[in-house]
């Protein structure tokens, strides 16, 4: 018997390229409040902790360079719907699995591993591109949805409703994901993790952070499930 059953894995920066469409509605709403746009390189750092998250940062940086006195607090909600809108309607633009990805899934698919998405992005976006890309692939995808009652990521919540709704066992499971938040998700939730190189964090971050399982492309995770 296989020792792994299931794969549950992140999305941004894990199965999808999603920054630049991240960092466009990140900015159109920055720009609709005549705030500094920020780099991609910094909303790069800025992922990983849900919309939410993404925005005070952003929010937080723009101003402080323009000398602000006003708190974040007070423009969060409006960025909030800002965003949601904007990137709801342009989420596809740019996004697409990194190579390799479709072909890693199809691999694990056909060995009979189940599979599911957990990411901190809302749930509709979630839907959206786990049925324009992985729906022959993976059966459940899980996005953010605090109100009702299932905590982000890096609380296992997310995790746990996945494996529940796979009908498996978390000693059969196992993550994926390519940051800190995953990597705590994990452990929170009592699966291993695989930390991939190709995503919005450095190997020498990951490290720093407690990974130590690697996969330096797709095609590796289907040879480290099946040893």
């Amino acid at each position: 018997m296989k020792q792994y059953t299931t794969i549950i894995f992140d999305l941004d920066g894990t199965l999808m390229d999603s920054l630049q469409d991240l960092a466009n509605s990140v900015n159109y709403t920055l720009d609709s409040m005549n705030l500094p746009q920020r780099t991609i390189d910094e909303i790069r750092e800025f992922v990983g902790n849900g919309v939410r998250m993404l925005l005070v940062r952003a929010l937080q940086a723009s101003l402080r360079d323009t000398q602000s006195e006003m708190n974040y607090e007070d423009l969060i909600e409006d960025a909030l719907q800002c965003f949601r809108n904007h990137y709801m309607n342009h989420c596809k633009e740019n996004t697409k699995p990194y190579a390799g990805v479709m072909e890693m899934l199809q691999s694990l698919h056909n060995k009979g591993y189940k599979l599911a998405i957990v990411s901190n992005k809302p749930q509709k976006g979630v839907t959206i591109l786990q049925e324009d890309f992985f729906s022959q692939y993976v059966s459940v995808a899980i996005g953010e949805n605090e109100a009702a009652g299932i905590a982000k990521k890096p609380a296992p919540d997310m995790v746990i409703k996945a494996l529940e709704e796979l009908h498996e066992a978390k000693e059969h499971a196992i993550y994926v994901g390519d940051s800190d938040v995953d990597i705590a998700t994990a452990q929170n939730a009592g699966l291993p993790c695989i930390s991939v190189l190709w995503g919005f964090r450095s190997r020498e971050f990951l490290q720093n952070h407690g990974a130590t399982l690697f996969a330096s492309s797709p095609l590796k995770i289907v040879s480290i499930v099946s040893e």
